[in-house]
């Protein structure tokens, strides 16, 4: 901490006041249906006037709007949703490498573009490959590893 920094705290007004956030610099990525040029338009235009709204780029296949500047996610949602009529979710999907277990259910999608699967928060499908005691204890038991396995087997 600098000197003058020391002395223009030394001589601050404003300890009543509350200090007011800035917001950061944030990418959003959004899932919204698009059909046609008409609505890559529409949606386009849905952000590009928003207050803090740096780019917005579309890719019409993967059904995907990025929006980079300093907003926050659920407005730039809300805004969308309320400017185009479509319906419009944060973008649910993650890359094909990032989950442990991506034909678990709940976390395939059919839907889902190539190289990606949907977003498991869930922590079922996130234990997917612990088993219970009660299973490891009915599968050594028929194993032919276990020299006290069934005979019957």
């Amino acid at each position: 901490m600098g000197v003058l920094d020391h002395v223009s705290e030394m001589f601050d007004c404003s300890h009543g006041h509350k200090i007011k956030n800035r917001r950061q610099l944030q990418t959003v990525e959004i899932k919204v249906k698009m059909d046609c040029e008409g609505c890559e338009r529409k949606v386009r235009r849905s952000v590009e006037g928003m207050k803090g709204v740096s780019s917005v780029s579309l890719e019409p296949k993967a059904h995907k709007v990025t929006v980079v500047g300093y907003v926050e996610p659920h407005k730039v949602v809300s805004r969308m949703a309320h400017r185009t009529g479509k319906k419009v979710e944060i973008w649910p999907y993650v890359p094909y490498d990032v989950v442990a277990h991506p034909y678990a259910n709940g976390v395939y999608d059919k839907k889902a573009p190539s190289g990606y699967v949907r977003r498991a928060d869930d922590p079922g499908v996130s234990q997917l490959a612990r088993a219970s005691s009660t299973e490891v204890r009915y599968t050594t038991a028929f194993s032919d590893e276990n020299p006290a396995a069934c005979v019957v087997m």
